[in-house]
């Protein structure tokens, strides 16, 4: 795993990249904020596979916390989401990828699945 945080000035945002998430929740930011895009790469796995995020800087066991968000990447392809005006959360936003969805799912994907979120 390689988790990358860069700062977008011109936006004034960040743009956080995991180049391998999985099923452990990484922290992308741990504080109250906004999302505007999240890319999911899965072109690497042959199946689907699921991005959840949760809003909270808090503990979370993926598998057991009840995520805030499950996006579905299909098998191989790239899944930009603009969310547009932005999402906000406010506690905190992390993500993990599996391959089931709901809030049981807790297997990681065959593959490496990039993940990039557009924040503040």
């Amino acid at each position: 795993m390689a988790v990358t945080n860069l700062t977008i000035t011109a936006l004034a945002a960040s743009q956080f990249q995991d180049t391998s998430n999985a099923n452990a929740a990484i922290v992308v930011k741990n504080s109250g904020g906004t999302f505007f895009l999240i890319s999911i790469d899965n072109t690497a796995n042959a199946a689907i596979s699921y991005v959840k995020l949760f809003y909270t800087a808090g503990a979370v066991v993926v598998g057991t916390t009840v995520p805030d968000w499950v996006i579905p990447a299909p098998a191989s392809l790239i899944s930009p989401i603009v969310c547009a005006p932005g999402i906000v959360f406010a506690a905190g936003l992390q993500v993990a990828t599996v391959t089931a969805g709901g809030t049981a799912g807790a297997v990681s994907p065959a593959s490496a699945v990039v993940v990039r979120i557009v924040y503040t």
